[in-house]
């Protein structure tokens, strides 16, 4: 694996405004809510020779392959209340929310995506009774294409990367169409940190999971990163007081924006075409919300290539975790980490660490999966046995 781990300059002691308990409030009346699972990993933890390596393994969340719905979610219903200017009535399902917009309709939610934050905002639209338009860049995995168009959307291939898209959805905003997008612009932050405060339902997930377990927080917290948002999420949770992990974020070599705007000291955009396998993360420039917390709160960046997102793939299925190719990221990153000097050297003892990272998706691409574990998503996890 060739990778790059580099120390955040930028990272200072600013604090952060917890998000309010409204978010997870109003998770809980999404269909099919529940937690998802925080795994412990002896297997992999011994072999880094770590003390214990937990994985949020957000592979299944509301019957979507990824967290991203979280977001998606909270920053639609938040923009909508916004459209019509106040909240909807009392709603206890989103059946019920639904019939209270039912006044909109024909209205669209559009947005630019990788794969799975357009497939969140599909969804949505699906269960609010709307349309969506969704703009992807060249190129894109067609089995992330259909899953998209089987939650309703109208998917556009734009002839450029993840930015261009993003600009032809921004063109969308009228009367009776929101973009509900993660990344910002100028004039453009308030759904995208929206769409941050959304995600941050999963560290409060993961807080409640360790202490019903008894368990210390982490000491080192390692999350993949695309625009930013997520990370921004994380930084939020971990920089609002209290406990304070080491937070490390993982980019691709060939995308990796974040890493070189804290070495630039301000945002870069890093040109491409960004053709790494990690197809949610191939983004060339930092979100402009994000960017703030991204260059306070980080304190390791560590780009990978392909081959250690593949490898991160199989060790995670070894564990019993499906990670699709963005997924499984932040373990390639945690593998690189381990093996750079400067970053060991700055770090406690690790046989004395507890690690946490976050697998972003499951397996988006099923034949891609298979290729790369060397078996289907759906064994992973189970012992077959032959019959007699």
């Amino acid at each position: 694996m060739t990778a790059s781990v580099t120390p955040n300059r930028l990272r200072s002691s600013t604090r952060w405004e917890a998000p309010p308990a409204a978010v997870a409030e109003f998770h809980r009346r999404m269909p099919a809510y529940a937690p998802t699972l925080l795994l412990d990993a002896p297997d992999l933890a011994e072999r880094l020779g770590i003390g214990r390596i937990l994985i949020k393994a957000e592979t299944r969340r509301m019957g979507l392959p990824s967290f991203k719905i979280l977001g998606a979610s909270w920053a639609t219903y938040q923009a909508l209340c916004a459209h019509i200017g106040h909240e909807p009535e009392p709603w206890g399902n989103i059946n019920e929310l639904a019939a209270t917009l039912a006044h909109l309709r024909p209205f669209t939610l559009a947005t630019a995506t990788d794969g799975n934050h357009g497939r969140a905002v599909a969804f949505m639209a699906r269960l609010l009774g709307f349309e969506s338009r969704i703009f992807v860049p060249q190129p894109m995995s067609p089995a992330r294409i259909r899953a998209m168009e089987a939650e309703g959307a109208t998917v556009r291939v734009v002839a450029g990367d993840y930015d261009d898209a993003v600009a032809l959805a921004a063109e969308e905003a009228s009367d009776h169409c929101l973009v509900v997008s993660d990344t910002s612009w100028p004039g453009y932050e308030t759904i995208p940190g929206q769409v941050i405060e959304g995600y941050t339902t999963i560290f409060h997930e993961i807080d409640d999971a360790l202490e019903a377990s008894h368990l210390a927080p982490p000491d080192l917290v390692v999350v993949p990163m695309g625009v930013g948002a997520f990370m921004a999420a994380a930084v939020t949770h971990y920089r609002s007081g209290g406990h304070e992990p080491v937070i490390v974020g993982v980019e691709p070599l060939t995308a990796n924006c974040v890493q070189a705007s804290t070495l630039a000291g301000a945002i870069a955009h890093v040109p491409g075409p960004h053709e790494s396998i990690m197809v949610g993360l191939n983004c060339g420039r930092p979100s402009l919300i994000a960017w703030p917390r991204l260059a306070a709160g980080i304190d390791w960046l560590v780009s990978v290539d392909d081959d250690g997102a593949r490898r991160a793939m199989r060790d995670l299925a070894d564990a019993a975790v499906v990670a699709g190719e963005t997924g499984a990221a932040g373990l390639a990153g945690l593998e690189a980490l381990m093996t750079d000097p400067d970053a060991l050297a700055s770090l406690p003892d690790p046989s004395s660490l507890t690690v946490l990272t976050v697998v972003t998706e499951g397996a988006t691409d099923p034949h891609n999966y298979e290729t790369i574990v060397g078996r289907g998503h759906d064994t992973v996890g189970r012992v077959l046995t032959a019959m007699r």
